[in-house]
């Protein structure tokens, strides 16, 4: 039985879905219970907005994120709330802008015991929750040596999945090598601190729980072992009817970036990352059509919501060949567009019918909308994400207010087209995202008054950081 203040879930969520074209309007009266879905969030760690194979990427093989975007909704202004990782995880879980957290950056702050996560309220509600790959929102011990913060008696940022709503885990602090994750990689494949050994120990573990450290079973390919705990877990939850929520947060293509030599070969003419990057991409392809296939065989998959995204932008020089941005500027630590926009796919095949979207949306966005899917309330506390099920559902064309972004003494705010952004204290740009996605052409002086306007909004959404979390912040 569920828990009494998650007790109607199933009329709620066929409230969520009574303007589906598919199955037929549900009426409130109506005896037919709308399952609550099963949820899958996907993300990649450093993939570009156009290092998809659907954005025409020139080398890119992706067929199995291709069919998802053509059978979901493809969401082509999708922004991560961070340009760099554990900020734009933290948002994924909470709802919540991750400065709200305290966590500014990368290996900054850690997940707060106060934060109602995504994997409490549901699990509240009779799900079984799971973490598969990168965690970067706290210390997995306080025992031994680990990754960049975990040490003997370090428990300032002790924050691990497991005390944050999840029953099952197979995580890490942080990155991995993309290839033999324990096991370090030659320094020409990037990531590799001065005090590793190339054939050494990398020095980050996988864990399942309370000192429980994984020491088998930890070679080939990371994208792949990785998705073989998930989709173990996925199955078990199946055979038993429960559902689940599996959040698979995947270590490619950050660096240090490492493929499988002969699925690396495809790409043997060009320089030695690049080719492991693309084919490290190509690998997480291959995996998410092992996970659609799975839900498949399992007779879960129409039930599913399956969300893919990556956490931020590409890493290095714009001529790296490292990620591509398309036709955006910046990268990976902007607040420009490639540093923020990425991959955005949501699939639900029995309720969402396939479409394509420009409007605004984000990570933040994550935590509203699956609960409002599964019918469950929001968590009393300030949220900066949305429900998006009407845009989902095609029946809205507006997200209902602006987005904001904060990073590094650097701040932006987009609604609709538009955009500000500054870095301190200069002033503002003002860039038409339709007519100049490269941000090329400052329109400020030229549109002052709508800067004034979209400066407001900035300033009064920046006044709510410091205010308490709460019923009275809402």
């Amino acid at each position: 039985m569920l828990p009494a203040r998650h007790s109607t879930p199933l009329l709620a969520a066929a409230l969520w879905l009574g303007s589906c074209t598919t199955p037929s309007p549900v009426a409130p009266s109506s005896a037919v219970a709308v399952p609550p879905p099963n949820v899958v969030l996907l993300m990649t760690d450093d993939q570009g907005w156009a290092d998809l194979g659907f954005r025409g990427h020139p080398r890119l093989k992706t067929p199995n994120l291709d069919e998802m975007a053509r059978r979901g909704v493809r969401l082509d202004r999708f922004y991560a709330a961070s340009p760099v990782c554990s900020p734009t995880r933290a948002s994924v879980l909470t709802g919540r802008h991750p400065e709200r957290m305290g966590i500014g950056g990368a290996n900054s702050g850690h997940l707060p015991a106060q934060e109602h996560t995504l994997a409490e309220e549901l699990r509240a509600a009779g799900y079984t929750t799971g973490h598969f790959g990168k965690w970067h929102l706290g210390t997995m011990t306080t025992e031994v040596k680990d990754s960049n913060r975990g040490r003997p008696g370090a428990t300032q940022h002790f924050s691990p999945p497991w005390e944050h709503g999840f029953d099952a885990c197979f995580s890490t602090e942080a990155k991995v090598p993309t290839l033999d994750p324990m096991v370090t990689p030659p320094r020409e494949h990037g990531g590799v601190a001065r005090d590793l050994v190339p054939g050494g120990p990398y020095g980050t573990a996988y864990w399942t729980g309370p000192g429980e450290r994984v020491t088998e079973g930890l070679e080939g390919d990371d994208s792949a072992l990785i998705m073989d705990r998930a989709l173990d877990f996925m199955g078990a939850a199946a055979a038993e009817g429960r559902p689940f929520l599996a959040v698979v947060w995947l270590h490619a293509p950050h660096l240090p970036v490492v493929a499988d030599p002969d699925r690396a070969r495809r790409f043997a003419d060009l320089p030695l990352q690049q080719r492991h990057f693309l084919a490290c991409l190509e690998a997480v392809d291959d995996n998410v059509g092992r996970l659609r296939q799975r839900l498949r065989e399992l007779g879960v998959a129409d039930d599913t919501l399956v969300w893919f995204t990556s956490d931020n932008g590409p890493e290095g020089q714009p001529d790296s060949g490292l990620g591509s941005t398309g036709p955006f500027t910046g990268r990976k630590r902007s607040l420009r567009e490639g540093g923020v926009r990425v991959p955005g796919i949501v699939e639900w095949p029995a309720r969402l019918a396939p479409a394509v979207t420009s409007v605004v949306a984000g990570t933040v966005d994550t935590l509203p909308t699956v609960l409002s899917a599964a019918g469950l309330p929001l968590p009393e506390a300030t949220l900066d994400g949305v429900d998006l099920g009407p845009v989902l559902r095609g029946e809205s064309a507006d997200r209902g207010r602006g987005m904001g972004f904060r990073h590094k003494g650097a701040e932006a705010w987009t609604r609709g087209r538009w955009k500000i952004h500054r870095k301190g204290d200069r002033p503002f740009t003002l860039h038409d995202l339709e007519a100049d996605p490269g941000e090329e052409h400052d329109l400020a002086s030229q549109r002052p008054g709508l800067v004034t306007e979209l400066q407001r909004e900035l300033a009064a959404w920046s006044a709510t950081f410091g205010v308490p979390s709460g019923p009275e912040a809402r």
